[in-house]
C-alpha cells in the first residue's frame, strides 16, 4: 500500500514538529508528500499551511513570521493561519487585496508537546494518552527523526512479540523467551489492543533504570494501536514501574516515516535520569531501526501477499482493519505493482527413458 495515494489517510491528525521548535521560527515539513510550513501565530498558538506562496511559490518556511503572519522572502506577502493574504507591500493601503490571494491552511493544534497537523475533515480524534495528565507520570521526549520504512511495518513491529529474541541481541530479547508467555488480542474502536506476558534480559543499564538488580525479568504489556500509524506501548514491571512508549510514524512520503517518540513514567528524575532511560531505549530503537529499513515500504494489505505465524495475529488484524477502512472510503488499495499470484505447481521437465529419442 502506498500512503500517499490513499486520500483517507489525509484525514487523520500526525505529530509533525516539536512545539518548542517554533520558537526559533517557521518550520518545513512534508506530510504525505505535501509540503507544510509552521509557525506561531499572533496569539502564540501553531499555524499550519502550504509552503509555497501563491504568487511564485517560493518556499514560505524560507521567511520569517511578522506579528503573527508568515512573510514571504520572496516579495514580502504575508498570510494570516486562515491562509488568507493580509499583507502586499506592492498594493497601496487604500488597495484590497485580492481574495484569490491565499495559500491552502490546514487544521493545527498542540498536544504533547508537539504540533499536530490533519490535512482533510478528521475522522478520528489524537490519540488519548491519559497518562500525560496525571502528576504521578513525567514525559519524555525521546527521538523525532526519520526512518527509511512504511509505518504499518513499525507498527507490526511493536505489536510483535516475536522479534526481541533475535532483534534486540544486545538490550532485552531473551533466547529463552522467542514466544510471547501469552496474547490475547481484542477489537476497538479506534484500533486494536493486544496483552500479552514476555520474560526478557534486563542488563546492568536496565536493571539501573528499573531499580531492579535481577539480570531476567517478566514484561506485562498493554499495547494501543490508534489506526493509521500510532502504538502506545505500556511495559509494566513487577515491582510497579510503568514505562510507556508512545511512538507515531508520521508518514512523509510512500518510502519515508518520520519517527516521533516520547515516553511516559510513573517514576521521578531523581530516581531515574531522563538521559539514561533515553540511552536505553536509543539502543532498542536502533536495533529495530536496521531491520525495518530493510523491509519492503509496499505493505500489502492483503495476508496472502505474505506468509505469517501465530505472533503474527496483531499485525494480521491491523492490514485487515486498515483494508476495511479503505473500502468504508471508496478507495481501492495502491501499490508499487500488481498484487503477485501464487505461484504455479512447478513443471516436471524430466523425461522418460522410453521416450527418448
Amino acid at each position: 500500500m502506498l500512503v500517499t495515494q490513499q486520500p483517507v489517510f489525509r484525514q487523520f491528525w500526525y505529530p509533525v514538529v516539536l512545539c518548542e521548535s517554533l520558537k526559533a521560527g517557521p518550520q518545513s515539513f512534508e506530510l504525505l508528500g505535501e509540503p507544510l510550513v509552521l509557525w506561531l501565530d499572533g496569539a502564540g498558538q501553531p499555524a499550519a499551511a502550504r509552503d509555497r506562496c501563491c504568487h511564485r511559490t517560493a518556499k514560505l518556511s524560507l521567511g520569517c513570521v511578522d506579528q503573527g503572519h508568515i512573510r514571504c522572502p520572496y516579495h514580502g506577502w504575508q498570510f494570516d493561519a486562515t491562509g488568507a493574504c493580509v499583507h502586499v507591500p506592492q498594493l497601496g493601503a487604500d488597495k484590497t487585496i485580492p481574495a484569490n490571494y491565499r495559500v491552502p491552511a490546514y487544521r493545527c493544534t498542540e498536544r504533547y508537546g508537539y504540533v499536530w497537523v490533519c490535512l482533510a475533515e478528521p475522522i478520528a480524534d489524537i490519540p488519548p494518552i491519559d497518562e500525560t495528565a496525571s502528576s504521578d507520570y513525567r514525559l519524555i521526549h525521546e527521538f523525532y527523526e526519520p526512518w527509511q520504512t512504511a509505518g504499518l511495518r513499525v507498527m507490526e513491529n511493536e505489536l510483535d512479540l516475536a522479534h526481541p529474541t533475535f532483534v534486540h541481541t544486545a538490550t532485552f530479547g531473551s533466547e529463552e523467551h522467542p514466544v510471547p508467555d501469552s496474547l490475547e488480542i481484542e477489537d476497538t474502536d479506534y484500533g486494536i489492543r493486544v496483552r500479552g506476558l514476555l520474560g526478557v534480559v534486563n542488563p546492568e543499564q536496565q536493571q539501573k533504570n528499573l531499580k531492579m538488580d535481577a539480570g531476567g525479568t517478566v514484561r506485562t504489556l498493554e499495547m494501543d494501536w490508534f489506526m493509521p500509524f500510532t502504538i502506545k506501548l505500556k511495559i509494566i514491571y513487577p515491582n510497579g514501574l510503568e514505562h510507556i512508549v508512545v511512538n507515531t510514524m508520521t508518514p512523509i512520503s510512500d518510502r519515508v516515516s518520520q519517527m516521533v517518540q516520547f515516553c511516559v513514567r510513573n517514576d521521578t528524575e531523581a530516581e531515574t535520569p531522563a538521559q539514561d532511560v533515553i540511552a536505553f531505549d536509543r539502543a532498542v530503537t536502533l536495533e529495530d531501526k536496521q531491520i525495518l529499513e530493510s523491509t519492503d515500504y509496499d505493505v500489502p494489505l492483503s495476508p496472502s501477499q505474505e506468509e505469517h505465524m501465530l505472533t503474527d495475529r496483531p499485525g494480521v488484524m491491523i492490514r485487515k482493519k486498515v483494508a476495511a477502512l479503505l473500502k468504508q472510503h471508496g478507495e481501492v488499495e495502491q501499490t508499487r505493482q500488481p498484487p503477485a499470484t501464487k505461484s504455479p505447481a512447478p513443471v516436471n521437465h524430466s523425461v522418460s527413458a522410453g521416450s527418448r529419442r
